[in-house]
């Protein structure tokens, strides 16, 4: 949209709020648009969430449905969460920004009207508008990576596990299956988890390290800061 003229073809500043009553008008009109932006984002983390949910069972039924299902299949749906997770991860760094936005206003502004209290950030509209001027992520890559990792992921990422562990171990999901319930042997289970040129120790081995890393993520602890530091009700 281009800037407001006059009649002599001079730019000239956009009309503000010149009494109260159209300063609440403008505010309120602006909190319900950053609401809605801070809402699509939220919907498309939670359909990230979905389509990894979806994934997750459907590679689970494929697997252990039938011994002749090989157990790569599990080990395709761990790369698959995983690319998931880095999509949401981005989205989620996205929709931070607005809930920040909503936040502060309704902190230092629909709080102090509803429940008064000295203010601890006396200049918060002056960073509200900065903010709008040049909007930046507040939180990194790698704190949004794992901050959805605990939320959502790790579960996912643990059910897999244990399904890839029953997978490898157990007789009856072997193809030729006999009586006994597991493996007998640990050459067995090196066995069943070749993958393809790739040998049951080196499958295993890099399992073990893919999850490490995870654990790794999950359990780092960043310096809380913006809306985390007001407790643990946010996504």
């Amino acid at each position: 949209m281009n800037a407001p003229v006059d009649r002599t073809g001079e730019s000239v500043a956009p009309p503000t709020p010149r009494t109260p009553a159209e300063a609440l008008t403008v505010l309120a009109h602006y909190h319900r648009a950053e609401i809605a932006r801070m809402a699509g984002w939220r919907d498309r983390i939670d359909r990230t969430t979905n389509w990894a949910i979806t994934v997750v069972a459907a590679m689970l039924s494929v697997s252990l449905s039938t011994p002749t299902a090989h157990h790569g299949v599990l080990l395709f749906a761990m790369l698959l969460v995983m690319l998931l997770l880095t999509i949401e991860a981005r989205r989620y760094r996205f929709f931070d920004v607005y809930r920040a936005r909503v936040r502060r206003l309704e902190r230092h502004y629909y709080a102090q009207w509803l429940a008064p209290r000295p203010d601890p950030d006396p200049d918060w509209s002056h960073a509200l508008g900065e903010d709008l001027r040049r909007p930046c992520f507040l939180i990194s890559k790698r704190q949004a990576f794992s901050r959805r990792l605990r939320r959502n992921y790790g579960w996912l990422f643990l059910i897999l596990l244990l399904a890839w562990i029953l997978k490898i171990t157990s007789s009856k999901l072997q193809p030729g299956a006999g009586q006994a319930e597991f493996v007998q042997s640990t050459r067995d289970v090196l066995e069943n988890a070749a993958l393809g040129p790739f040998a049951g120790w080196t499958v295993i081995s890099a399992v073990c390290l893919f999850y490490a890393a995870l654990l790794v993520a999950a359990l780092w602890r960043y310096r809380t800061q913006g809306e985390l530091a007001y407790g643990d009700v946010h996504v």
